[in-house]
């Protein structure tokens, strides 16, 4: 079993509400159906395993770029728009929240009998890695959250959330696994967290084995492996979006690309009509998420510059723009599913032209500046946050009478 990595991520409390939620499961259904036609299925739970991808995914669909909320709502939205096509698609999504985690088994073995898979050994990969995360590693953080996602494939990735309440903070882990799975005894010599949590108990470190196999015997269990994991992913305390947490080289090339200077290749995307240039530079974001090689999101905040943040960071949600956005991209994957229609790879030229500017481009607007400029032009595009729909400024309220 490969283990992707974790983040660490402040708590947020507070429901995602409807008018976001509805929207996030169509973008979230759109961009797991371009990712299938373009890669495939097993792409998909790769991706879900990459925490930065992960996190990148939740700030594009207008979620706080931050917080532990994107774990709850992206598994949510994604298993309510996957699974009423998992037949189709070849994935299901088993779990969640709370009680819903606890119906994973059950759900793995509902899925064996439909798909053909062995939903008793899927059923114990699913407890064995809550095992690992939550007893074998005791890091003061308590699962609360168990997402299980499998293909007809038999490959598999879990994305399981927990809490540390007296810190404020949750964490986040990954799991993948490839087509032949083993547990594995590796130390997680990454799996510690940005501060220092005192004493923890380790399991799985090698100098625990002795303690483990006397365990292990007890429960009449053979030892298993867990391989190093690889990634940890430390979010800042802070809401807003600041400049440091933004590769602003590549966010200025995909503001570029929106503006009137255009490549000279840039013909190929009028195949996207009607698209104005606030939507393109969404669809530019989507694109590189369905797109963009794993080093792209490093910088998952960058990608809060889609649609904004449900609580208003970097800006309200556009409801407009993110409707424009799920329009095309679904149109392109529809059209696609029939004839590979150049649609789809209009989307996909978008986040390459903007990678080809980033060589030569320089920013030269100050990050402020533009955060400021995207608040003032929000009402434009029926920018709504938690607290309600945005306002034009003072100065053009004015104007409006």
């Amino acid at each position: 079993m490969k283990r992707s990595g974790t983040a660490d991520l402040p708590l947020h409390s507070g429901a995602v509400p409807p008018w976001l939620a509805q929207r996030m499961a169509k973008l979230g259904l759109a961009i797991t159906e371009a990712i299938i036609t373009e890669y495939g299925k097993a792409e998909v739970l790769r991706r879900l395993s990459d925490p930065f991808w992960f996190q990148s995914l939740g700030a594009v669909m207008g979620m706080d770029w931050h917080s532990s909320g994107i774990t709850t709502s992206v598994m949510g939205a994604l298993k309510k728009s996957i699974n009423p096509l998992s037949k189709e698609l070849g994935i299901y999504i088993c779990g969640g929240k709370g009680k819903h985690s606890r119906q994973t088994p059950a759900e793995l073995l509902a899925i064996g009998e439909k798909t053909g898979l062995d939903g008793h050994y899927l059923s114990r990969c699913s407890k064995l890695s809550a095992k690992v995360d939550n007893t074998a590693i005791q890091d003061g953080f308590q699962l609360y959250l168990h997402s299980f996602i499998v293909s007809d494939e038999g490959h598999w990735a879990v994305v399981q959330q927990g809490m540390r309440e007296n810190s404020g903070t949750a964490r986040r882990y990954h799991w993948h696994s490839p087509s032949i799975q083993s547990f594995v005894e590796e130390p997680h010599t990454a799996i510690c967290g940005g501060a220092n949590a005192g004493m923890i108990l380790n399991m799985t470190h090698h100098q625990a084995a002795s303690a483990r196999q006397t365990v292990l015997q007890m429960a009449d269990e053979r030892p298993e492996k867990i391989i190093l994991e690889t990634q940890r992913l430390l979010m800042p305390g802070h809401h807003e979006v600041r400049a440091k947490d933004v590769d602003l080289k590549r966010l200025g090339s995909v503001l570029w690309l929106a503006h009137d200077k255009r490549p000279a290749d840039f013909a190929e995307l009028l195949l996207l009509e009607g698209v104005g240039p606030r939507t393109l530079r969404s669809l530019a974001l989507v694109s590189e998420v369905i797109y963009g090689a794993p080093s792209r999101f490093k910088d998952p905040a960058r990608f809060s510059f889609a649609h904004g943040g449900k609580d208003g960071h970097p800006f309200p949600v556009p409801e407009t723009v993110y409707d424009d956005t799920i329009r095309v991209l679904q149109n392109a994957v529809e059209k696609a599913k029939i004839d590979r229609s150049d649609k789809l790879q209009a989307i996909k030229k978008l986040t390459e032209i903007a990678q080809q500017a980033e060589q030569d481009f320089t920013p030269n607007a100050r990050f402020d500046e533009l955060i400021e400029k995207e608040r003032n032009d929000s009402w434009k595009y029926q920018g709504r946050t938690v607290m309600g729909k945005a306002q034009p400024p003072a100065s053009q309220q004015l104007n409006l009478f």
